[in-house]
């Protein structure tokens, strides 16, 4: 059970806060409601381009990383298509200097210049290159997001639709995006760890207070907390899409993308129990019987992408040697047409439930996770799940996994991607 108390400031920063004095560490951890769904399809890549320049400094503290180090911390911060998300671990004696860094870049924001947009803007062109197109398989993403979304803007990935829109960005382009969405009421911060939650209030609302101009500004936009605004949504896939490509990878790919409901809505849980039936394990359903029994595949994976919106239920395999993504596929519709033909059996379904529930206290063994979730769990509107989740999970029936999996895997709902190694085609 974590314990919290939540506040909401003057300037409409969202407050959380959580004791543990089992620990001698306190993070410190921000969430801005804007991820690369934010942003003009004509120009993205912005949100992961500032999360770089986050770093970079402000005018009281040139050096971020520096200031970090000597208080003995660590720092971090990652962009995916719905927020960005930052957090400082120091020593809990260093909690008010933690605070302060944090909030200084917030409030005061960030020493602009030429030259640091230019060192950034050359960070993550070499990101892309490595990440992406340097790494076997590593644009599986900027295929599969184009072929399965045409209008919603998951349609690209956070380095963006096309790197040229970073390498071309202005240093006016970027801080605008900062201006509009780097805001007080657009943030939530978590402060775990062993602390005095009453005078980390104050520390915090002391700078809520400063910043009262913040507030009230004419450029408006919608509450962070509520994660919800006027995305445009994908239309009903009425027709199968399918994508072949050659690429110099160690053996051929299969990529299959189903759309689904967002992380809040509907049947995005069954979907979840759905992915750890089938290849949650070396007991699931798509290992056992794909890279075991039959030997077509040397790994599959099956696993929801978890967007805010709607998203995405991925099936992926890696053939063995001789086998035909022909065969590969087949293979794989026929334990997914299973799985929607008749119930699951119970013990089935309780096992990946309970594997599920493990999972989900493990992962908040740390005041850092706990800290994390509170953010991400407050900006989905629903901060209750950070302690009942599970219980969601424990209502799910057999006849809800054969529905939603009967619905979910209809053909016309499906986009393929072959990746063909190029020198099984002798070239």
């Amino acid at each position: 059970m974590i314990r919290y108390e939540r506040y909401k400031l003057d300037n409409g920063l969202t407050l959380l806060l959580h004791c543990d004095r089992e620990t001698p560490m306190v993070t410190v951890n921000t969430l801005y409601g804007v991820g690369s769904r934010d942003e003009n399809p004509e120009r993205t890549g912005m949100a992961h381009l500032l999360e770089h320049l986050m770093f970079g400094g402000t005018k009281r503290y040139p050096d971020y990383d520096s200031v970090v180090q000597t208080m003995g911390g660590e720092s971090n911060a990652y962009t995916n298509n719905d927020y960005t998300n930052y957090y400082v671990t120091v020593p809990a004696g260093y909690v008010e200097q933690a605070i302060d860094l944090e909030m200084d870049r917030m409030v005061n924001g960030l020493d602009w210049s030429e030259e640091r947009l230019a060192v950034q803007k050359k960070v993550v062109t070499e990101e892309y290159n490595q990440r992406y197109m340097n790494q076997p398989y590593g644009d599986m993403w900027l295929l599969l997001r184009p072929l399965s979304f045409k209008r919603s803007p998951y349609r690209w990935c956070t380095i963006g639709a096309d790197i040229r829109h970073v390498a071309e960005a202005t240093l006016e382009e970027v801080r605008g995006f900062c201006k509009r969405w780097y805001r007080p009421e657009n943030a939530i911060m978590a402060v775990a760890g062993n602390i005095d939650c009453e005078r980390v209030r104050d520390l915090i609302s002391n700078y809520a207070i400063g910043s009262a101009a913040w507030h009230g500004q004419d450029l408006q936009i919608s509450k962070c907390s509520a994660g919800r605004r006027n995305y445009e949504r994908e239309p009903e896939q009425t027709e199968e899409r399918r994508m072949e490509v050659r690429r110099e990878v160690p053996s051929d790919a299969l990529y299959m993308a189903y759309g689904m409901c967002g992380r809040t809505e509907g049947d995005f849980v069954v979907c979840d129990v759905i992915s750890d039936l089938l290849s949650n394990g070396k007991s699931s359903r798509l290992y056992r019987t794909l890279v075991v029994e039959r030997r077509l595949f040397s790994e599959v994976n099956a696993y929801v992408t978890g967007d805010r919106g709607e998203g995405l239920f991925v099936v992926s395999g890696k053939m063995n040697e001789g086998v035909a993504l022909e065969e590969g596929e087949a293979a794989v519709r026929q334990e997914l047409t299973l799985l929607g033909g008749a119930a699951v059996d119970e013990a089935e379904l309780e096992k990946v439930v309970s594997k599920y529930e493990s999972t989900f206290e493990y992962s908040q063994y740390k005041a850092s996770d706990r800290a994390a979730a509170l953010c991400c769990y407050e900006w989905m509107g629903h901060l209750d799940w950070v302690n009942n989740e599970p219980e969601l999970y424990h209502r799910v029936t057999t006849e809800d996994v054969r529905r939603v999996a009967a619905g979910l895997f209809r053909p016309e709902r499906c986009n393929v991607l072959w990746m063909r190694c190029v020198s099984a085609q002798g070239e």
